[in-house]
């Protein structure tokens, strides 16, 4: 928790409460205490935030931690950095949060728990871990999508400033708390015109589905490479390393032919 870069761009909209919350977890108090004190004050009585963290122990042996959270509103959470990113997304994106966890429910009752999610409950977990959510001009986009890199980093570079992106999964959070370059985010396009967090989260509740997410409809993107987060991607070369910024597929097969 100690090694978490406040001052990194990718963590700005997380920052004022995040950071709080980490001084208290590294002085002693329980991960799950901390959150729940944090959303006491953003919701409080009669108001009921929309879940309560609890210690992982518990979790009923057995009992999908989903299904647990749809059906008792505790959210099971362990001692680390990986949760705690996840409690600061439900701080955040509580509508989002909840959605992800009702569409994941649903999918449990309908297929129950088997060594193979299925492509719906494979896509919802995806999210949940290691998504970014971008608002972006339709050239930005659509460059992003075919993995045009010299687009996307070099000509169309500016449209970045015209942009938002928000770090939403919480395993990608984890990863980015020691930088690597290939760190790469699955991007979920959003749409709202503002910056407004509480507004990304209600238009965000509602856009999602489980068969839209079963589609996939990700692009790729290695984060570090965003104008203005990583000082080395104003070297040149950076963008050059193919073993980050892959060709499409259709590309990359192409040139082995």
């Amino acid at each position: 928790m100690a090694d978490i870069d406040w001052a990194a761009p990718w963590l700005a909209p997380w920052r004022q409460r995040g950071e709080a919350i980490a001084q208290q977890v590294c002085a002693g108090v329980a991960q799950p205490e901390a959150l729940n004190a944090a959303a006491q004050q953003l919701w409080p009585a009669p108001d009921r935030p929309p879940v309560h963290f609890v210690p992982q122990a518990d979790l009923p042996p057995g009992k999908a931690y989903e299904q647990y959270i749809f059906e008792s509103g505790q959210c099971p959470t362990r001692e680390g950095l990986h949760d705690f990113f996840n409690g600061l997304m439900w701080l955040h994106l509580p509508h989002t949060k909840t959605r992800l966890n009702q569409l994941q429910a649903a999918q449990i009752e309908r297929l129950g728990i088997a060594p193979v999610r299925g492509p719906a409950r494979d896509a919802l977990t995806l999210f949940d871990e290691n998504v970014a959510l971008l608002r972006a001009p339709d050239a930005l986009w659509d460059a992003l999508v075919v993995k045009d890199w010299s687009a996307v980093f070099g000509r169309l570079r500016p449209l970045w400033q015209q942009s938002g992106l928000w770090l939403f999964g919480h395993a990608l959070m984890e990863k980015l708390v020691v930088p690597r370059k290939p760190a790469t985010a699955h991007v979920y396009r959003v749409c709202p015109a503002t910056d407004d967090i509480a507004t990304l989260d209600a238009w965000l509740a509602t856009d999602l589905s489980a068969d839209r997410l079963a589609e996939k409809p990700f692009a790729h993107l290695p984060v570090l490479g965003v104008p203005g987060w990583w000082p080395g991607n104003e070297v040149p070369g950076f963008y050059e390393d193919a073993s980050v910024f892959r060709a499409p597929r259709s590309a990359a097969g192409a040139a082995h032919k």
